[in-house]
């Protein structure tokens, strides 16, 4: 794969993230909200910075696909009982979940239970994505946008481990 396309994907996935709504600086707000009280002076530039450096390949994929999906279901364009899953965001579906571990899982333990906490606890953009009452579908997003975040504050604590 060239060096063209690579740069072509992490731009169309800042794109399409910026049309949902979400920005880059929303996810390193979630960073910081994760790791704060074990960094001092942390900044969110910092969570910026690994956040930045998470979105690789995998990464691109896992956004391109959940917000194709999550656009196909706000237009009514999937079957059911496919569509009506998506549209309320069923707890037992999980496939949207599959999908963020899939992308926690290159991180390990910490990006693991970073993610379990920020899923649960939803702070920042997560509310605004996880507001059903916007008429928006963000099934797989949600879920994509906490998993890069703790991916990210993964990433940041392994990073510090290495200097101490």
């Amino acid at each position: 794969m060239s060096e063209n396309h690579i740069h072509d994907m992490k731009d169309i996935c800042v794109e399409l993230l910026t049309e949902r709504g979400v920005t880059l600086r929303d996810i390193a707000e979630l960073v910081l909200f994760l790791q704060e009280q074990y960094v001092p002076n942390l900044t969110v530039d910092i969570c910026l910075q690994n956040v930045e450096r998470v979105c690789k390949e995998e990464v691109q994929n896992a956004i391109i696909t959940g917000i194709q999906l999550d656009k196909l279901a706000e237009k009514k364009a999937l079957d059911n009982p496919l569509l009506d899953i998506l549209r309320n965001d069923e707890g037992l579906y999980g496939v949207d979940e599959i999908v963020a571990l899939s992308i926690v899982n290159i991180y390990g333990s910490i990006g693991f239970t970073n993610y379990g906490y920020i899923d649960k606890v939803k702070p920042g953009i997560l509310a605004k994505l996880n507001d059903k009452g916007t008429g928006e579908c963000h099934t797989f997003l949600d879920d994509i946008v906490g998993a890069i975040a703790a991916s990210a504050s993964s990433r940041l604590a392994h990073s510090l481990a290495h200097l101490e």
